[in-house]
């Protein structure tokens, strides 16, 4: 089959179309988002509080209350993404970051693979936001963070699946 041709390139994405021999090795168009991946981030807080943001998103038309998180710089480690975008987006400096899981976000589409990080031993500071973002630190107590889930007042997937992950993997076995 040919190469992939670029339909679209932007500045942190790009869209590709692929001809795939499909079953019957007939062709199939298949689009497909080149992504370079991105970290989230889980910040605990010295008094076990978790360390939310609202973030204004412009795709779905309002505020999302979800974890920090956005989107490797390569060839920038998946780690020190995450060290980046908590500082950037809380203010907050992680003294230990520890790698949870790696996901795909939307592997129907998309290749981005989301690295999700705990952060701890965090120290307050300025944020640094970028000209368009509109992010406010919101902690909370963890069990309110997980009412929020089952409840549906957080609905960023990312959020979601770095929050039960975290809690049903890692802070019952601690």
């Amino acid at each position: 089959m040919a190469a992939p041709a670029v339909v679209y390139q932007g500045a942190k994405f790009r869209v590709e179309q692929h001809d795939v021999a499909a079953r019957d090795g007939a062709p199939r168009r298949y689009d497909l988002v080149v992504h370079p991946g991105a970290a989230v981030v889980l910040p605990i807080l010295d008094d076990g509080r978790v360390l939310l943001i609202r973030n204004y998103r412009f795709a779905v038309g309002g505020e999302l209350l979800e974890l920090p998180a956005g989107t490797i710089d390569p060839p920038e480690p998946a780690v020190e993404c995450a060290r980046r975008e908590l500082a950037e987006e809380t203010g907050y400096r992680a003294g230990k970051l520890e790698l949870l899981l790696s996901f795909y976000s939307t592997p129907g589409i998309c290749n981005e693979q989301l690295h999700a990080f705990l952060a701890s031993e965090l120290v307050s500071g300025e944020t640094e936001l970028d000209a368009g973002e509109r992010i406010e630190n919101t902690p909370m107590e963890y069990a309110e963070v997980l009412r929020a889930i089952g409840e549906g007042r957080i609905t960023d997937g990312k959020t979601i699946v770095t929050l039960l992950y975290y809690d049903r993997y890692v802070r019952s076995a601690r």
